[in-house]
């Protein structure tokens, strides 16, 4: 079978790049191992923001009891658990309507090169002008003793009952959210991270109010400290970890692998269709083609691109891949602002350099940051984790900000579009912003 246009990979990107190019008249197909949708939609940030959106209710009741409210309020797990699966399961469905309507042929399988212009999906074998690999990314195996025994993040997000006590391997994203997420449950949280510090690549300062945060609700984070081996036992499992102060043991119910994720390329005999690629994932140039084989684009978490494995940015890098296919190469990516947040209680959120960052360019750079706990809009909430650290250049245009505290995720996202407008530390100020409202703190945060 002959394509215009072969599309490895139904999350975001993929999606994005298929359905654009069968609009466009371009002969398309696309397939996936798994159910349509991709790891936001079905495995990843929409599942987890619905359990997290219970614990946010569970953490605002807490903070204001005694002071209006009374009365105890719990997670029924399995109760949340049937509402997201209700709206995860009807994704997949959702996700084939819309090829069908753009008119993209739709294949269920893992694919795997031939030569550099034909793929093998099960007994079929396609050829096409071009092949997109947008297949995301999965969860690093762990290289040690039992290291299968753990789940990982999809499994977690499966649970039909939560255990009484649950050890994280890693100090990610995934770690750090889980975590709170049980422990709003009611649920005892282990975490082992090998770093000094968890999400090693967010802003110190604010990473620090959030460890405060973090052990002040309970759980037990042991940094430096590696995972060595996990063994089954009666009651459960035990952890061995090891560090420069020795050797310690974890008996635990359950172990969740949230080590990292990689791109998942496994399988697709790369080498056979001359596709370079790295532990970052395949090797593109600007226009996000294979350096090695023009045939081939990538996109999302399997390229190794300049973006962030943000689901936001796999989309906008599937808006450049499908317009260089369709017109040619004439799109680059443009990833001037790159906005994140972990969604932790209180959420943590960034945008733009770190510190660190901005002092490794050699740039002139100047900081505003301090904590904002007696600012209205934590004390009305009795929030007590709130701070900010905003970086700019010296004609005061932003190079960075980095939050902490209640609806950070909403309030770095107007530090995205001050990034992307170039506004300056003194157009932010003389805004008239909405009060009292979340946004309207960032005028005091430049």
């Amino acid at each position: 079978m002959k394509y215009d246009v072969i599309v490895i990979g139904s999350g975001m990107a993929g999606m994005t790049i298929a359905n654009k190019c069968a609009k466009k008249g371009l002969r398309t197909a696309v397939t996936d191992s798994r159910p349509y949708g991709g790891t936001c939609a079905l495995r990843g940030c929409d599942p987890k923001k619905i359990l997290v959106g219970a614990a946010e209710i569970i953490d605002r009741a807490n903070k204001m009891k005694g002071i209006g409210i009374q009365g105890d309020i719990s997670i029924n797990w399995q109760d949340l658990m049937a509402y997201k699966n209700d709206f995860v399961s009807k994704m997949p469905k959702g996700v084939e309507k819309g090829y069908e309507k753009a008119g993209v042929d739709m294949y269920h399988g893992a694919a795997s090169f031939e030569s550099e212009d034909t793929v093998r999906i099960g007994d079929n074998l396609l050829e096409a002008d071009k092949i997109v690999i947008a297949t995301g990314a999965r969860p690093v195996i762990l290289d040690i003793p039992g290291g299968d025994l753990p789940i990982d993040s999809t499994d977690f997000l499966e649970l039909i009952h939560l255990p009484e006590h649950i050890t994280f391997i890693g100090g990610g994203y995934i770690a750090m959210e889980f975590a709170h997420l049980a422990a709003r449950a009611g649920i005892k949280v282990t975490i082992i991270h090998r770093g000094q510090m968890p999400l090693e690549n967010f802003e110190a300062d604010i990473v620090n109010h959030l460890v405060n945060a973090t052990e002040e609700l309970g759980i037990e984070l042991h940094l430096e400290w590696d995972v060595v081996a996990v063994e089954k036992t009666d009651n459960g499992f035990t952890v061995k970890a090891a560090s420069k102060n020795g050797e310690k043991t974890i008996q635990t119910d359950l172990v969740v692998n949230a080590a990292g994720r990689v791109p998942e390329l496994d399988g697709m005999n790369l080498e056979k269709a001359n596709i370079s690629y790295n532990r970052k994932g395949i090797q593109v140039n600007e226009y996000l083609q294979s350096k090695t084989n023009t045939s081939v684009y990538a996109a999302g978490d399997a390229a190794d691109s300049h973006g962030l494995n943000l689901t936001p940015v796999a989309v906008m890098e599937g808006h450049a891949v499908a317009a260089n296919i369709i017109q040619g190469n004439s799109k680059t990516p443009d990833y001037t602002e790159m906005p994140s947040a972990v969604f932790t209680l209180p959420t943590l959120a960034s945008v733009g350099m770190t510190e660190k960052q901005a002092k490794e360019t050699g740039l002139e750079y100047q900081v505003k940051d301090g904590t904002a706990s007696n600012w209205y809009n934590a004390k009305r909430i009795n929030e007590s984790t709130y701070a900010y650290k905003v970086i700019s250049d010296k004609e005061g245009h932003i190079l960075g900000a980095h939050i902490i505290g209640p609806h950070a995720e909403e309030m770095i996202n107007l530090f995205a579009m001050a990034i992307r407008g170039k506004l300056t530390v003194s157009d932010i100020r003389n805004i008239v912003y909405a009060y009292p409202s979340m946004g309207s703190d960032i005028g005091s945060m430049v």
